[in-house]
C-alpha cells in the first residue's frame, strides 16, 4: 500500500511511518519545514515534501494526517477530490496496534521516559515512543515479535484506542483541556476505559485519581535506598525496588518511579534478574534532561518538559547535578508552549523556577495558536528575568542577548524549536 503522512516531521506521526515501512508499505510525507527529523526520514528512504503542496499527492493508497492538520491544507484538499481515504493519526492506530500485545504507556508526565525504558528492558519488544531512544537511536523499533511498547497519547484521547494488553499509567493529572472542553468528568472517564480495557494494569498509586483505579499500583514509597552519582560524568540513580537494586540513567523520584512502573510492567515478561541486566541499556532519550555538553564548569541540558510540573521535577534533577559537579550556578530558558497551556497554568508556572539563578524566558511558540496577551515582565518579575528572541549555543558557550554565559549549568525547557537552538 502507498500511504502519504501529513505532518510527518511531528514525532507522532514519524514513528508510525517508520513502523508501517517497515511492514512493506511505500511512506511518503510532507511538513510545513524541514527539521532534523524529516531529513532522517528522507534518508531512510521516505520521499518528503516541503512545504505542503496538492502536487505531493498522486496515486496513494491513503492519507494519515496529523491532529493539528487544518481543513484547508492543500493535501487534504487534493486527496479528497481524487477520492483517496483520508484518516487522522487516531484513526489510523488500529493498522498499527490492533494485531499487538500492546505495552500502552499514559499519563501528563513522564509516559515517554516510561516507554524508552520500558522498551530498553523490552529488548524484542516492538516500540514506538513519543521520543528518541539514545538505546537505539529512533522512536520507532522493530522487531519480529508480536509485543509493541507503545506510548499512548491523552492529548487527543486516542489512549483509549491504543488496544492495552497492559495498561502503564504514570499520573492521571489534567491536561490538555481544551480537548476535553475542560469537563473533568470526561478526562477522567478517558482514564477510567483506558485502564478498563487491559488485561494487566499497572498504575501510579501516588495519583489522587490512580490510587481509586484496580490493578498493580507502585508507590514512591515502596522504593528505598535512592542515590544519586555521577558514573562516567553521567547522572546515574541507584534504589532498591522489590529487595532488588536497580541503577538507571538519570535523577529524581520522577525518574525512579517511572522505572519502577516499567519494572512492575516488565515482570509480565521476563524475570527480575534479566530486567535489572536490561535496563542497564537505556541511556536517556533526546530531549529528556538531554545533557549535550558536559564539561567540569560548564553544562547544557535541553529538556522537554513544558509543563510546571514537569520543570519543577527536572529542576530537582540539574540542581542534584550541579551540586554533584560542584558548580554554583543554574540558568534555567524557558520557551512557553502554547499560549492556552501557558494561561491556564500561569500560577503554576510562575512558582516552579524557584531556585534558578537566571531565568531567561523566550517568546512563545504558538504551535499554531493565536497570540494572547501575557504580563510576562509583570508576572515574573521576582526573577529579574531576562528576555530574548532566540539564543545561539557553541562549544563552551551559550550567548544571549549578545553576552556569553560559560560557566554553569544551562537546562533549556519546551517543546518548540528551543531544543535546535540549544545544540
Amino acid at each position: 500500500m502507498k500511504i502519504h503522512f501529513v505532518g510527518i516531521g511531528g514525532i507522532g506521526l514519524s514513528g508510525i511511518a517508520r513502523l508501517l515501512k517497515s511492514y512493506g508499505h511505500t511512506i511518503s510525507g510532507s511538513d510545513i519545514k524541514e527539521t532534523t527529523l524529516t531529513k532522517k526520514l528522507r534518508n531512510e528512504g521516505i520521499e518528503i515534501t516541503i512545504p505542503h503542496n496538492k502536487t505531493a499527492i498522486n496515486n496513494q493508497d491513503l492519507v494519515i494526517y496529523t491532529a493539528v492538520a487544518k481543513a484547508d491544507n492543500p493535501e487534504l484538499l487534493e486527496a479528497k477530490k481524487r477520492g483517496i481515504k483520508t484518516l487522522s493519526r487516531r484513526e489510523a492506530l488500529s493498522l498499527i496496534v490492533n494485531d499487538k500485545k500492546v505495552y500502552s504507556v499514559c499519563g501528563a508526565h513522564g509516559k515517554s521516559t516510561t516507554s524508552s525504558i520500558l522498551a530498553s528492558i523490552l529488548q524484542n519488544a516492538n516500540a514506538l515512543i513519543g521520543a528518541e531512544s539514545k538505546d537505539f537511536g529512533s522512536n520507532a523499533r522493530v522487531v519480529k515479535n508480536n509485543i509493541l511498547v507503545f506510548e499512548a497519547d491523552e492529548s487527543d484521547g486516542s489512549f483509549v484506542d491504543s488496544n492495552p494488553y497492559c495498561a502503564i499509567v504514570t499520573n492521571a493529572e489534567p491536561e490538555h483541556m481544551e480537548f476535553y472542553n475542560y469537563d473533568y468528568e470526561l478526562f477522567y472517564k478517558h482514564y477510567s476505559d483506558f485502564i478498563n480495557k487491559a488485561n494487566k494494569k499497572v498504575l501510579c498509586d501516588d495519583d489522587s485519581f490512580l490510587t481509586k483505579q484496580e490493578g498493580d499500583k507502585v508507590s514512591i514509597n515502596d522504593i528505598s535506598d535512592i542515590k544519586y552519582e555521577l558514573i562516567d560524568n553521567l547522572p546515574k540513580t541507584t534504589f532498591k525496588f522489590l529487595n532488588e537494586t536497580f541503577e538507571v540513567y538519570g535523577f529524581g523520584e520522577h525518574i525512579v518511579l517511572d522505572t519502577a512502573l516499567a519494572i512492575k510492567a516488565a515482570m509480565n515478561e521476563m524475570d527480575i534478574k534479566e530486567i535489572k541486566k536490561n535496563l542497564k541499556k537505556y541511556q536517556g532519550i533526546k530531549k529528556r534532561f538531554d545533557v549535550l555538553q558536559n564539561y567540569d564548569d560548564f553544562v547544557v541540558i535541553d529538556d522537554y518538559g513544558h509543563h510546571p510540573t514537569e520543570i519543577r521535577a527536572t529542576l530537582q534533577s540539574a540542581f542534584k547535578f550541579a551540586e554533584l559537579k560542584n558548580i554554583d550556578k543554574v540558568i534555567a530558558i524557558w520557551q512557553p508552549h502554547k499560549y492556552s497551556r501557558t494561561i491556564d497554568n500561569l500560577d503554576a508556572f510562575i512558582e516552579c523556577f524557584d531556585g534558578v539563578d537566571k531565568l531567561v524566558i523566550l517568546p512563545v511558540w504558538s504551535a499554531g495558536e493565536e497570540k494572547r496577551d501575557i504580563d510576562f515582565v509583570n508576572l515574573f518579575k521576582r526573577y529579574n528575568p531576562i528576555f530574548a528572541d532566540k539564543i545561539t549555543t557553541t562549544d563552551k558557550k551559550i550567548i544571549i542577548n549578545n553576552k556569553n554565559y560559560d560557566k554553569g549549568l544551562v537546562i533549556g525547557f519546551g517543546a518548540g524549536d528551543i531544543t535546535y537552538q540549544l545544540r
